[in-house]
């Protein structure tokens, strides 16, 4: 291994759902020569899969095959592919949610995991996940932040983050109904939600991060007259952030603030909920956005779209949301690998 293989930090990669467009983009980014010369790559899946992605794209990824349980050799400027022969490609059902993908998906997922919580990968990737599939394999399978927080026992603040470019999106209530989303609303979880998404700004290379807060009410309560949720909750947690030394402003109403983010005011935009801030980063680019999974001891990263179902074994998968994706992964894994170098 040479001197330059050995500074690169080591990405984890995860083979998603295997019926729609993972393959694919897995036999894709691994045949990237800007992406292989950033970084070293230790991949969990199946071969046979990889070689069904192979034959959808066209590219030659040319990955140094390993054994499940056999040890790593060291990195010789081609990505390692643990083969853990966890999906038959004689089950495999294109473009529908099944049982066998969910395993398999699940498995390569928390193989990942561990693997970089043992200290031996500096972040996670993964290509798409199918969530029928996912809860087919997982009983109580909500969503990414759970699994991660079962496969490595980790209880620490964690959310998802929405990337499009150079600006991000944080929100304070995720995968819950609407309905329960005012009660939710807390001046603690709000000043959680700030601390978290600076810290991740930050180690995206943002210093300080510009953080807009977004109200939760139409015309952001207008004065109290629908809803004093502003008032009462969101203003105070923003004067609150200020004087902790965080470089936010807000409660700005939610349908201009992400005007004036895509316009350079603001590095990031912290909303209520859910669709508050996905409807707005989707529409401005939903072919290159990426989802970040931040507070755990590593960063996780995935493109924001979904499986493809509709296009899945076509070999017309665009590769933007997944570049960078792999990119911000390898962007901020640098940083976790310089500070261990250092250590």
């Amino acid at each position: 291994m040479s001197d330059q293989e050995g500074a690169r930090p080591v990405i984890a990669v995860a083979m998603g759902d295997p019926s729609g467009i993972s393959p694919e983009l897995t036999a894709r980014i691994l045949a990237e020569p800007d992406l292989r010369g950033a970084a070293n790559f230790v991949v969990f899946g199946d071969k046979r899969l990889l070689d069904l992605g192979i034959t959808d794209s066209g590219v030659d990824p040319d990955v140094e095959v390993v054994a499940d349980g056999a040890p790593l050799p060291a990195f010789a400027g081609r990505p390692i592919f643990v083969d853990l022969a966890n999906h038959d490609p004689a089950d495999l059902k294109r473009a529908t949610p099944t049982l066998a993908g969910g395993r398999a998906a699940t498995d390569n997922f928390r193989r990942a995991l561990r693997f970089a919580h043992a200290g031996h990968a500096d972040a996670v990737f993964f290509t798409p996940f199918n969530k029928a599939a996912m809860r087919f394999a997982y009983q109580g399978y909500d969503d990414e932040i759970r699994f991660v927080r079962d496969a490595i026992g980790f209880e620490g603040p964690a959310s998802e983050f929405n990337v499009l470019d150079k600006l991000w999106n944080a929100r304070v209530t995720s995968h819950i109904p609407l309905s329960e989303v005012a009660n939710n609303i807390t001046q603690e979880r709000i000043l959680r939600a700030l601390a978290l998404a600076d810290t991740n700004l930050r180690a995206a290379g943002f210093e300080p991060p510009r953080i807009a807060v977004a109200g939760l009410n139409p015309h952001c309560g207008d004065g109290g007259n629908f809803g004093r949720d502003e008032i009462e909750t969101i203003e105070p947690a923003v004067k609150a952030a200020k004087a902790k030394g965080f470089t936010v402003e807000g409660p700005f109403p939610s349908d201009t603030v992400f005007l004036r983010a895509r316009n350079g005011d603001f590095d990031a935009v912290l909303t209520m909920f859910h669709d508050q801030g996905q409807i707005a980063m989707k529409l401005m680019g939903f072919d290159r956005g990426v989802t970040l999974i931040g507070g755990f001891p590593f960063p996780i990263c995935t493109p924001a779209h979904g499986t493809a179902y509709e296009i899945a074994g076509q070999g017309i998968a665009n590769l933007g949301a997944t570049r960078a994706a792999l990119s911000l992964a390898i962007k901020m894994a640098g940083d976790i690998s310089q500070r261990r170098a250092a250590a």
